[in-house]
């Protein structure tokens, strides 16, 4: 149990760190794109009291850490996007959406460099932040592949809508009051995990590709 508080302890800085800037990056794409809905309320801030959701950001990530489940994910208010603010809506909406997931890879790649100098042979050789390291590769990275799969109102789902023809994604937006019933009961049955551990796998391996480690 001791073990697991801790865990739990050193997590809320990566958990935090991972939600925040994941919804702040969508703000901040939106206004180079056009919409400057969440720039005006605020939103596009590190102060993580504007995004953090009570259940999802602290409340989720910290019970998942303490049963033991073998993946982390969590959840922050939502930036507001007014997509027919942007020039170029169809098209300025997949990087709008991809900056969130954008964002996660390349903290999760930060970490991966905070990782190694943590090592026992490393310059900040520490247990604790060694940990908290691998925790903020592990969040970042599931967040990553969770918020890319095309199902809406996820990340990906947006991204499918950008890219596909106009009836294609007229379809598959229409599904976006449905998408958390989806991923519930993925959840629920173990399919989300199955579908996930190779992408998981895969994004793990183009990282440390990158890191050179």
């Amino acid at each position: 149990m001791e073990s697991s508080l801790t865990t739990a302890v050193l997590a809320i800085v990566p958990v935090v760190l991972a939600i925040v800037l994941h919804e702040a990056a969508h703000g901040y794409v939106a206004r180079v794109f056009g919409d400057e809905t969440a720039w005006k309320l605020g939103r596009v801030t590190l102060n993580p009291f504007k995004h953090i959701d009570l259940i999802g950001t602290i409340v989720v990530p910290g019970l998942l850490l303490l049963t033991g489940v073998p993946f982390l994910f969590g959840w922050a208010k939502p930036v507001p996007v007014n997509f027919a603010n942007l020039r170029h809506p169809k098209r300025d909406m997949i990087w709008v959406a991809a900056a969130g997931p954008g964002a996660n890879f390349a903290m999760a790649l930060l970490w991966v460099l905070v990782a190694e100098a943590a090592r026992p042979t490393g310059a900040w050789a520490s247990d604790g932040l060694f940990l908290m390291a691998r925790i903020g590769i592990s969040i970042n990275l599931v967040l990553m592949v969770l918020n890319l799969l095309p199902i809406p109102p996820l990340d990906g789902g947006r991204i499918a809508v950008g890219l596909l023809p106009e009836r294609a994604a007229s379809v598959l937006a229409r599904l976006e009051p449905f998408g958390f019933v989806v991923i519930v009961m993925l959840l629920v049955t173990g399919f989300l995990g199955d579908l996930m551990r190779p992408l998981l796998r895969a994004a793990t391996s183009l990282l440390y590709a990158i890191a050179g480690s």
